[in-house]
C-alpha cells in the first residue's frame, strides 16, 4: 500500500508542538507585564477579546501563570487579613481591658494603610501579593508602636498628682525615642530591598515600599495624633480615676 493512497504528504505551517489538557488541545501565549498592574491588564485583555473575537464552539480562554497565583493568593488574603485584624483587636482588648483604647491603637492601621498606598502610587508601583504581605507586616509594627505609646501614657497617668495633660505629654515624650528607633531600624533594614533592581526585585520592592511608606505615616500618628486622641476620648475616665481635671 502506497502512502499516497492513504495520506497527503506536504509541508505546511503548523504548531511546533501539540499540547493537551484533559484530552483538549492547548495553545499557550505568554507575556511579561511592565508599567502597569497585572490584574488591570488581564481585565482589559479579557474585555477586548469579548468585544472583538467570537470564539468558535469548543474554544475557551484561561488566564494562568503568575496571574492565577496572584488571584489565589488574594482570595486567601481576603480571609487572613480580616481574621488577623480581629485577633489583634481581641488581644488589645484583653491587654488593656478597654474597647476605647483598643480602638485607639487600631487607628494606626488605617493611617499605615494610607502611607503604604501613597508610597506605591508615588513610586509608580501597583498593589501585588508581595505588597499585600508587606501590609500585614506593617500592621504589626504600627500596632506595636501604638501599644508602646498607650501603655506608657497609662502608666504615667496612674497615680499622677498633677494636671493629667502633663501626665499624657510626659508619657508620650518618654516613648518618643523607642518609637522612632523601632520605625527607623525597620525602614533602614528595608532600604536594600527598596533600591533593588536585579533578579527578584519585582517581589522585594513592593514589599519594602509598602512597609517604609506605611511606617512613616503611622509613626506620625503614634507620636502626635495618638496622645491628642487619648486626651480627647479618655478625658472623662481619667478625671474619675485620678480625681484631677485636665
Amino acid at each position: 500500500v502506497k502512502l499516497s493512497d492513504v495520506a497527503s504528504v506536504g509541508i505546511e505551517s503548523g504548531p511546533p508542538q501539540i499540547r493537551r489538557d484533559d484530552v483538549q488541545r492547548r495553545v499557550v501565549i505568554q507575556t511579561n507585564v511592565e508599567g502597569r498592574d497585572m490584574g488591570g491588564l488581564v481585565t482589559e485583555i479579557d474585555q477586548r477579546i469579548r468585544d472583538e473575537i467570537d470564539l468558535p464552539a469548543g474554544y475557551s480562554i484561561v488566564y494562568g501563570g503568575q496571574f492565577e497565583n496572584q488571584q489565589r493568593a488574594q482570595q486567601r488574603l481576603m480571609i487572613v487579613v480580616p481574621l488577623s485584624l480581629g485577633l489583634i483587636f481581641l488581644l488589645l482588648y484583653f491587654a488593656f481591658n478597654s474597647v476605647g483604647q483598643a480602638l485607639l491603637i487600631m487607628l494606626n492601621v488605617p493611617l499605615a494603610l494610607i502611607g503604604g498606598i501613597a508610597a506605591l502610587f508615588f513610586s509608580g508601583q501597583y498593589l501585588s501579593v508581595p505588597g499585600s504581605i508587606g501590609f500585614i507586616a506593617l500592621f504589626g509594627v504600627a500596632v506595636l508602636n501604638g501599644v508602646v505609646m498607650v501603655n506608657a501614657i497609662n502608666q504615667r497617668v496612674e497615680g499622677w498628682t498633677g494636671p493629667v495633660d502633663k501626665a499624657i505629654f510626659s508619657g508620650a515624650l518618654s516613648r518618643l525615642r523607642p518609637v522612632l528607633m523601632t520605625a527607623s531600624i525597620a525602614a533602614l533594614g528595608l532600604i536594600p530591598m527598596l533600591l533593588a533592581s536585579g533578579v527578584g526585585s519585582e517581589v522585594q520592592r513592593p514589599l519594602a515600599t509598602v512597609v517604609v511608606g506605611g511606617l512613616f505615616s503611622s509613626t506620625l500618628l503614634t507620636l502626635f495624633v495618638l496622645p491628642v486622641l487619648y486626651t480627647r476620648f479618655s478625658k472623662g475616665k481619667i478625671e474619675m480615676d485620678t480625681g484631677h481635671g485636665i
